[in-house]
């Protein structure tokens, strides 16, 4: 018991060091939103909509089969020609999430509820070995 006491600022250190590392998790930052499986299971069994939010140059040098590029620069205005159905799920895709976050705000701001963003995008994407077409 007295090294409890003794060393209380270790525990405490280890207290605010472990809510720290839970942080991004806890508001929905870094480390949100879908990881390579659950996009593909959201394509595969609710018809997702895969929406690359990167440039076109970007998007040639390798995206997920059958994704509709929308640079994020144009989002507001073409996602509703690209994605008519509000009620499908849509994953936003960027290269490592920042834009796809940011798309996926947008998304939501038009009506898509079902809108996410893919955690990590395409460099997640190519980690987990799934496939890559090229245009």
């Amino acid at each position: 018991m007295t090294f409890l006491i003794e060393n209380w600022h270790l525990f405490l250190l280890a207290l605010v060091s472990g809510l720290l590392l839970m942080l991004p998790a806890l508001r929905g930052g870094i480390g949100a939103g879908l990881s390579p499986q659950d996009a593909v299971q959201r394509i595969n069994r609710e018809k997702a909509v895969v929406v690359d939010v990167r440039e076109p140059a970007e998007f040639a040098s390798g995206h997920i089969t059958n994704a509709k590029n929308v640079p994020l620069a144009q989002l507001q205005e073409r996602l509703p020609q690209v994605v008519k159905n509000k009620t499908l799920p849509v994953v936003l895709v960027c290269a490592t999430s920042p834009r796809s976050v940011r798309g996926q705000a947008i998304a939501r701001s038009l009506g898509y509820e079902k809108a996410e963003a893919m955690a990590g995008g395409m460099n997640a994407w190519r980690a987990a070995n799934l496939p890559v077409t090229k245009a």
